[in-house]
C-alpha cells in the first residue's frame, strides 16, 4: 500500500519526542507541511484537511509530540524567520 502524502512528511520532516516540553503545534506543524509540499513540488492541501489527514495517521495537531527535522525543518526556519539568514 503506497504511504499518503501526510504519512509521508511525517516520515521525512518530524521525529517523534514523547519528552518535548514544546512539541509542534498546529500552526507550526501546517507551516512545516507547506514547506514539505514545495520543497517536494506538491501543492499543500487546506488546512482543514491537513488536519483530517493527520487524524487518519494517528496525530492529534494539538498535542503532537513531534519535532521538526530534514530539509523541510530548515526551510521552514528560513521562512518564518527571514532576519535570521
Amino acid at each position: 500500500m503506497a504511504l499518503s502524502q501526510f504519512q509521508q512528511f511525517l516520515d521525512e520532516a518530524t521525529h517523534p519526542d514523547p519528552f518535548d516540553e514544546f512539541p509542534l503545534g498546529p500552526d507550526c506543524l501546517y507551516g512545516l507541511y507547506v514547506s514539505w509540499a514545495a520543497l517536494h513540488g506538491r501543492a499543500p492541501k487546506s488546512d482543514q484537511a491537513f488536519r483530517a489527514g493527520m487524524l487518519r495517521c494517528g496525530v492529534d495537531v494539538r498535542n503532537s509530540h513531534l519535532r521538526m527535522t530534514g530539509p523541510a525543518a530548515a526551510d521552514y526556519i528560513v521562512c518564518s524567520y527571514p532576519a535570521v539568514a
